[in-house]
């Protein structure tokens, strides 16, 4: 079987009429998805506001210019708040690596895996509040993962349970952490600070070469711990059905022997682009639909595939759209470095 993917880069400073096109494809799918236990269900635009007022003031201007983008409506405000939505579910493999020959600069990377009818995968570069952020879309302006332009990277994956709670959902916090953040520090206080509906884990990489996992949740206290890679749980597999179905624990191991035995971070892409880490179930909703190297130091991300690779910076920013075909294939190396 075989997936096409669209992806595509857009540069727009503030809020206009390219996000604007975003919203007016993918609202649909949106609306449906946030009212799927009906209007009621959903916290009232007051209470949102209050939540972001309370914990992300900053966002509120940008906010009040998506929802008069959208038509001003209620539904789209109370949406684009991302407060308290419904739950939502993912693979990935993510961690960091450092050059044993001190001849690189530390990376943060990173596998996506989703489903792809769900994939927004629209790369945007912004400068919305105080500085200009490079990130990968969710919920039409959350962030997967990204980095700014003071040099923090950022990434999320799901942390293997089904617990929800009251907060808001992680992109958006992501997204958060990178418009305000300016070291790693920083980035750990605001994920400290500010609630999550569900359970995931952050890692954190800034251009001085600190970093952190943070596990979030919404019934535990906020963890910083030191781990070099994280999949889909945390300090145990709390949900066996899932860790199974994705190879979260499989994943792990394999991630961590390619974190100690790299000498190169073309070694890294290509055991993020070899199974168990590439997955391609993509049926199920498990595969991975990009793999993400984040460079810090330089602000540059590349976005690959396999035979293929998309580089990115804030120097070189190439506004494009390609299409992406991928493949199931064997147990075997998906990618050669040049």
């Amino acid at each position: 079987m075989s997936v096409e993917l669209q992806f595509q880069a857009i540069l727009e400073d503030t809020p206009d009429e390219k996000w604007k096109a975003i919203f007016q494809q993918f609202w649909p799918g949106y609306r449906a998805w946030f009212l799927r236990s009906g209007v009621a269900g959903r916290p009232t635009y007051l209470e949102c506001r209050q939540a972001l007022r309370t914990y992300m003031p900053e966002l509120i201007p940008i906010w009040e210019k998506l929802i008069a983008l959208t038509g001003g409506g209620d539904v789209e405000a109370r949406f684009l708040s991302l407060w308290c939505p419904p739950a939502y579910i993912a693979g990935c493999s993510q961690g960091v690596w450092f050059d044993p020959h001190a001849q690189e600069e530390p990376i943060l990377l990173r596998n996506y895996d989703f489903a792809p009818v769900l994939l927004e995968g629209n790369l945007l570069n912004t400068r919305w509040v105080n500085q200009r952020v490079m990130a990968m879309s969710d919920c039409l302006w959350g962030a997967l993962d990204g980095v700014n332009e003071a040099g923090v990277s950022a990434s999320l994956s799901f942390g293997g349970r089904t617990i929800t709670g009251t907060g808001f959902g992680i992109p958006l916090v992501l997204r958060y952490v990178l418009e305000m953040a300016q070291n790693t520090e920083e980035a750990v206080a605001i994920l400290k600070r500010v609630p999550v509906h569900m359970t995931y884990n952050v890692t954190l990489l800034d251009r001085n070469g600190d970093w952190r996992t943070v596990f979030v949740s919404p019934d535990r206290e906020t963890e910083v711990v030191k781990r070099h890679a994280v999949t889909n749980y945390q300090h145990q597999i709390e949900w066996p059905q899932h860790a199974t179905a994705t190879l979260s624990y499989e994943r792990l191991n394999f991630l961590e022997q390619v974190l100690t035995h790299s000498t190169h971070s073309s070694q890294v892409v290509q055991g993020l682009l070899t199974k168990p880490l590439y997955q391609d179930a993509w049926l199920r909703g498990y595969g991975t639909l990009y793999t993400a190297i984040y460079r810090p130091v330089s602000q540059r991300v590349e976005l690959y595939w396999p035979q293929q690779l998309w580089p990115q910076s804030f120097e070189q920013f190439t506004e494009e759209q390609r299409t992406i075909i991928l493949a199931a294939q064997a147990d075997q190396i998906l990618y050669s470095a040049p």
